[in-house]
């Protein structure tokens, strides 16, 4: 199984504090990793639920995307934890967004490709990239700009 975020990533997400209220269920006042672990799991274990359908797990290639959207599940989790019924509004948005970009990416409107993908699938090299102008070519050179 592949963690697309870890608790460094979700200390730089949410303030250490917060991640210590959220977190703290024996009033040591730290970060319980066990907690932040399990929430990190649930958001990979749902993410790969809507991947298998499209990709070969586990991905090989870590997408930033999947790393913000395994970020929003992950805190919504742990947000959950505490705040069910007063859950804060950019919390459960970054959640509903998420879970709306999984299903994009499950139908196929979102793909994943690195731009090493891309460029292979096209038949694009950037070493083979030509291009017939030079710096004489410039379409505002010195004597016309210095006519404004």
């Amino acid at each position: 199984m592949v963690l697309y975020c870890s608790t460094n990533d979700i200390k730089n997400y949410v303030s250490e504090a917060a991640l210590v209220q959220l977190t703290d269920d024996d009033g040591k006042n730290e970060i319980n990793f066990t907690v932040t672990k399990e929430a990190i799991l649930y958001s990979s274990t749902l993410i790969d639920g809507y991947l298998r359908a499209r990709y070969n797990l586990p991905l090989n290639t870590q997408f930033p995307l999947l790393k913000m959207l395994a970020l929003d599940i992950s805190v919504y989790r742990l947000y959950s934890r505490r705040t069910r019924n007063d859950m804060p509004d950019v919390i459960e948005k970054n959640y509903e967004n998420a879970i709306a970009t999984l299903k994009d990416i499950q139908k196929g409107i979102i793909t994943l490709e690195s731009e090493n993908d891309l460029f292979e699938s096209s038949g694009f090299s950037a070493s083979e990239y030509r291009t017939n102008k030079d710096i004489l070519d410039k379409l505002f050179g010195r004597q016309k700009l210095s006519e404004y």
